[in-house]
């Protein structure tokens, strides 16, 4: 047979490279897309508060009462009416006493003091303390130096929330400070959002679970362990739909599953454009959202489609890449079906530890963390090197544009609590 007139295409060197007629989609476009297709599909349930830690808010709550409820001292002294003048001064003590929680039956006389402990409601009469360690008590009487501003050492009723005033807004995923405000202000049962539900699935004939036995040509499946865990600390609900051999018809089965139990799917591997890649050519033949050449790195290729109107995340099969496009896209739209909104991640402006020069054309992300006040990345961009996103606290994000750091430059550092993880 005899060999066909056709020629190689230019060597690009470049594994990143696009066929002909073919460009990418900015980091910001991708977003913005995903921003406006998807919107909130969780119900509402009611829940006590003790349990509400780590949930969405699904309507604003409003303070029952204020926070303090009634003036009160915050040391333990004397409460007299004041301002005090400069000068030693000696009052009568009044019978009794105030203490938190055992307010005082009565009307303090004018020109008297009383015993009052931190915390007690001040009792009528009373809208000045002095400390007690300032005070010499002796023969029913006290003595202090001035002056002593009125209400020192005082609390207003309500000077930290004011009853009817909003206490936390619709969206808020509740943290143990937010479950004191609403206890301190009433609440009890919340109306929140039902967890969301995240499917998770590794797909590749090369793969094999941790603790097996590897043949060669096989790699343990590192993605699904880490989606997993990290879905979970995102706080939604994370559901395992294990691995997928190369074969689009178990694939097209293992969907329809994962459609039919969650709100949101992920997969890793098969998200690009060869004979095996099965999770793009079944998203492109479902229709809907077919942006999926991302202009990032690491992140190429990501697939972002609809499957029985449940949306999925085709992630890269290779681990730091498919973290990085969890964080970036996946993480804000998680949180928006969520019922928490759209929450872009926030970044601090540090100086860099490191030089790299940057080409134009695509959004960066290094692995990095901070020492010394400086942002160091890690020692290799290499997207194989899965030990980088464990020495890694975040993020280094640099632009589309073409840059040259420097040591001192400034540069964007996201840190991974950032995205809740």
């Amino acid at each position: 047979m005899s060999k066909p007139d056709i020629a190689p295409p230019p060597l690009r060197n470049d594994c990143f490279a696009l066929p002909a007629g073919v460009s990418w989609t900015p980091v910001d476009k991708a977003l913005a897309l995903l921003r406006d297709r998807l919107s909130v599909v969780m119900g509402a349930e009611t829940v006590p508060l003790a349990q509400a830690a780590g949930r969405i808010l699904a309507a604003d709550v409003y303070a029952q009462r204020s926070n303090p409820p009634q003036a009160n001292t915050a040391v333990d002294g004397y409460g007299f009416a004041g301002p005090v003048p400069d000068g030693p001064h000696v009052m009568p003590l009044q019978d009794g006493r105030a203490a938190a929680g055992v307010p005082f039956d009565g009307q303090l006389a004018p020109g008297h003091a009383i015993r009052i402990l931190t915390g007690a409601a001040l009792p009528d009469g009373v809208d000045t303390v002095i400390l007690e360690e300032d005070v010499t008590v002796q023969d029913g009487h006290i003595a202090f130096r001035g002056p002593l501003k009125q209400g020192a050492n005082t609390r207003n009723a309500g000077e930290d929330v004011v009853g009817g005033d909003l206490a936390l807004p619709a969206g808020r995923r509740l943290t143990p400070a937010d479950l004191a405000l609403l206890s301190a202000t009433g609440a009890g049962d919340l109306l929140v959002r039902k967890a969301l539900r995240v499917a998770v699935l590794s797909t590749g004939d090369e793969l094999v679970e941790a603790g097996e036995v590897a043949e060669p040509g096989q790699i343990y499946d590192a993605n699904r362990p880490m989606l997993l865990a990290l879905i979970q600390r995102m706080g939604f609900q994370p559901l395992d739909m294990g691995r997928v051999a190369d074969d689009r018809e178990t694939l097209r089965e293992r969907l329809n599953e994962a459609a039919k139990e969650a709100d949101v799917v992920l997969t890793s591997g098969g998200a690009s454009a060869g004979d095996e890649d099965h999770v793009s050519a079944l998203l492109r033949q479902a229709g809907a959202m077919q942006e999926w050449r991302i202009a990032l790195k690491p992140g190429r290729p990501l697939a972002l489609g609809i499957w029985d109107g449940v949306p999925v995340f085709g992630l890269p099969g290779n681990p730091v890449a498919a973290l990085v496009c969890t964080l970036i896209f996946a993480r804000p739209a998680l949180g928006l079906m969520a019922g928490e909104g759209w929450r872009d991640p926030q970044g601090f402006d540090l100086p860099a530890a490191f030089d790299k020069r940057k080409k134009p054309g695509r959004r960066e992300y290094l692995r990095a963390r901070i020492r010394d006040g400086k942002a160091e990345v890690f020692t290799s961009e290499g997207s194989g090197r899965i030990s980088g996103l464990s020495w890694a606290e975040g993020l280094v994000e640099i632009e589309d544009g073409a840059r040259h750091i420097q040591p001192g430059d400034l540069v964007r550092f996201i840190p991974y609590g950032s995205f809740g993880i």
